[in-house]
Formats: C-alpha cells, structure tokens, sequence
C-alpha cells in the first residue's frame, strides 16, 4: 500500500492542493493528514474539497491547533472521504490504522494518561492485523523527532510508551517544525514526521 502522509498545514488550501495532486500523481491510496488542518479553527472551510475532488480517502486526527468539534465537522461535510483516526481505527486490507490526535499542550491539551488509554482503545480493534499504522500528532518522547531548539524535548511519553508496547510497523505525527520530514526508530518502527509537504510511505 502506499501512502501519502502530511501533517500541519494550518489551513493552506494550496498545500492541500499539491498533495491533492500529488496523490493522484504517485497513485497513493491512501492520505494521513496528521494533525493541524487550521490555525485554531480557522483556515477548515474547502480544505479537505481537493482530496473529494482528487477522489481519495483522508485520515485524519485533530492537532492541537484543531478541536474535536473541527473533526466531527469536516466528517460531517466530507463523509464518503474521511476516516477518523481520533480515538478509533480501521482496517485497509491486512493494514490496521489507529491513533490519537490533539496533544499534550495547548487549549484542548490531553494528558499522557488519556493520550495513552485513547491509542490503547483504538488499538484493541486492529490489533490483530499483520501490519499496524500508528498516527499521533506529538512525536514520542525523547527522539529525534521531539527536539525543540538545541536540547528542549517536548515530546509524548505517552506516544513513546505506546509505540513501545504495541510495537506498529510506522507511526505518523507531526507538531515539531523544525523536524518536518526526519525520520527516527523506536525498536523496529519507523517514526516519521511527515511535514506539511508531505511524504510517501510504503507499507
């Protein structure tokens, strides 16, 4: 399966427009956007129209710019393209996908213990399928992904306790931009910050 994974673009209609395209282009089957789609709320309105028009499926979690009544929404005005990732899971042939949005800071801040027991919930579903898709928007604690500056780490523990026990084979987020498009592992998955241009995952 391939798929085109992005995160934060805060409401830019034509970056959605060049991944819209690009996904055409590559043939993905799939897109993750990884967290904020707007800038507090705003920047939502015909985000998600060039992914319809491209006629590919979304996936997507609330970041911490983007609430949980954003994403309830866009399912609302888009519900034959997006699947939601927020708590819940599903299944694309042998791929499981499953996560949580929002993050560990900001207006609608989750803490570690309910970031925690939200993957957990949406795990239990797929947890049996051969390959496993995690997608958060904070990065695991304590990689190189979750570097703010030179040595500040404000990364999930939670997210890093969850890669850890339930092992996926990838695991999506975004939140730090000063590491959009690094790549790091935790034991055998490949934790990736996929950056509002986006990037093509092989699973």
């Amino acid at each position: 399966m391939k798929i085109l994974a992005a995160s934060d673009i805060h409401g830019d209609i034509k970056a959605a427009e060049s991944l819209a395209k690009r996904a055409k282009k590559e043939k993905a089957d799939l897109i993750i956007l990884a967290g904020d789609l707007s800038v507090f709320g705003n920047g939502l309105e015909g985000l998600l129209k060039p992914f319809k028009d491209a006629n590919k499926k979304v996936a997507i979690i609330p970041g911490n710019h983007d609430s949980e009544a954003d994403i309830f929404m866009l399912k609302k005005r888009y519900p034959d393209t997006i699947y939601d990732l927020h708590g819940y899971s599903f299944k694309m042939g042998d791929i499981g996908f499953f996560g949580c949005g929002l993050a560990n800071i900001g207006p609608n801040e989750l803490s570690e213990e309910e970031i925690k027991d939200r993957i957990q919930a949406s795990y239990n579903y797929i947890k049996s399928a051969k390959k496993k898709v995690m997608v958060v928007h904070v990065p695991p604690y304590n990689t190189k992904l979750d570097t703010l500056g030179k040595n500040m780490k404000i990364g999930s523990t939670a997210v890093r306790e969850m890669i850890e026990k339930t092992k996926p084979d990838t695991c999506i987020c975004g939140h730090i931009h000063e590491t959009f498009s690094l790549e790091d592992k935790l034991g055998n998955t490949r934790v990736i910050n996929a950056g509002p241009k986006g990037k093509i995952i092989e699973i």
